[in-house]
């Protein structure tokens, strides 16, 4: 019985496989391998291109969630045809399209090519090609129109009114930023009722359950309005949102909490962020982005310090500068106090971008690493750094030994040589000596004599 049992489970782990070989087979023929013809076949069609290197370990971690989004964008109907390209094979292809790093995702659309910088998920990056691939502005024809995508997007603009100077910008802006966030158009009508309008045309952001208008004067330039204002006003970070938040100028206040930490501490922070950032929302929202963050981790990696959880943290994430109050955060009234005095310049921002600041950042990065590694792999870490550790060794023991060696050499050398020059004066002064003492020429003579009698003899 045991053995049946046995090859029974045996039988289904091998059909498991089967299965599941059979399923990454299946998805594969969804994402076509692209060669130099690509480039004069491409403007046919739109392709989401995944630009790879064979050595890459983000690129085969990508790789199954590219095939997955090859399969749905193929079942949904989508137009968009999914691909992959060897950037080291292709590389004068992949330079063309301006790759610089691996995996790079690009959406081709005739002359234009888009890049992907969002999460490498198979729902976003599919969410990414159908906002590229379809209409710059996309027109909002009645109000049941207009209330599905406010369900569906959390954050988009629209453009109300006939054809204007305010147009022309506002399709410049979207040509440039559709890789972020949706642009509509509509007319007057189709807006919900509680909208108001103080002049027309005007361009819009609908999020947090409510709108707010461009106003040029206050706002400046169309395309930076649309950059700060396409993140809701309340956000859950992570390091790529952080990354993303850099591009807006805005600082950034943090709750750094830990989500499974339900005592009173981490969630009344969370609370008091969340407060500030509704209840003072135009005060705050041209210079402060909020939100929170799980762990301390990528926090501590920014400061190059261990931060205390729970805690808030105010970041310029575009200069590496960082805020920190030196007492506990008692209500919102004390976190607006706190936000304002960071404005005003009373609050002393720390860390940077100086060079002390990323020489301090290069020896912290190289500690973290060794760190990782030894914690990770102690036998890897050993072998990586005590084999050099050992060759230096070596050398410098070589090196010692024979310096030494040379300088007994060189001393024996230097003996030997002031031996010879002693040796030398003594028989001078004996050749001296000898004609002093009478008949200097006899000697000199019967010398040879004596010495040809001895051999003789």
């Amino acid at each position: 019985m045991a053995c049946a049992g046995e090859r029974r489970s045996r039988a289904t782990l091998g059909l498991c496989a089967t299965v599941i070989l059979l399923d990454i087979a299946f998805c594969k023929g969804f994402v076509e391998d692209l060669d130099e013809s690509f480039k004069d076949n491409r403007k046919d069609d739109i392709w989401l291109v995944d630009f790879y290197a064979p050595w890459c370990g983000h690129c085969k971690k990508l790789e199954p969630i590219w095939n997955e989004v090859g399969l749905e964008m193929k079942s949904i109907g989508s137009p968009v045809k999914v691909g992959k390209m060897d950037a080291t094979a292709y590389s004068s292809i992949a330079s063309e399209f301006g790759v610089r790093g691996y995996p790079t995702i690009k959406l081709l659309k005739g002359d234009l090519a888009y890049n992907y910088r969002g999460p490498r998920t198979k729902d976003d990056i599919i969410e990414f090609a159908h906002r590229v691939s379809g209409a710059l502005i996309r027109p909002l024809p009645s109000q049941q129109m207009f209330e599905h995508v406010q369900k569906r997007h959390p954050v988009f603009f629209v453009y109300i009114g006939g054809e204007s100077p305010l147009k022309e910008k506002y399709i410049d802006a979207a040509s440039e930023l559709i890789v972020y966030t949706y642009f509509f158009s509509a007319s007057e009508e189709v807006v919900p009722e509680y909208v108001t309008l103080k002049e027309m045309p005007a361009v819009l952001v609908f999020k947090d359950r409510t709108y707010f208008v461009y106003d040029e004067y206050e706002d400046g330039d169309l395309s930076s309005w649309i950059n700060r204002e396409r993140f809701q006003n309340y956000l859950t970070m992570d390091g790529f949102l952080l990354y993303e938040l850099g591009d807006t100028g805005k600082l950034v206040a943090i709750a750094v909490i830990d989500e499974k930490n339900t005592s009173l501490e981490h969630t009344r922070l969370k609370s008091i962020i969340q407060e500030v950032a509704r209840d003072h929302r135009d005060h705050f929202h041209r210079d402060f982005q909020f939100g929170h963050m799980d762990g301390n981790g990528y926090i501590n990696t920014l400061l190059m310090d261990e931060l205390t959880v729970p805690t808030v943290v105010v970041l310029n994430t575009s200069n590496q500068q960082y805020f920190l109050l030196d007492r506990r955060i008692k209500d919102a009234k004390d976190m607006v106090q706190f936000i304002n005095s960071i404005l005003d310049g009373t609050v002393e921002a720390q860390g940077g971008d100086s060079i002390l600041q990323r020489l301090k950042r290069i020896v912290f990065d190289a500690k973290s690493t060794i760190v990782s590694i030894f914690k990770s792999s102690p036998l890897m870490g050993c072998f990586l750094f005590g084999l050099p550790l050992g060759v230096i060794s070596i050398m410098c023991y070589g090196i010692y030994t024979a310096d030494t060696d040379g300088g007994y050499i060189e001393e024996r050398y230097e003996v030997s040589k002031s031996e010879v020059e002693s040796q030398e004066q003594r028989e001078e002064s004996r050749e001296q000596q000898e004609p002093s003492a009478g008949g200097s020429l006899v000697p000199s003579a019967q010398e040879p004599k004596d010495v040809l009698e001895k051999k003789k003899d």
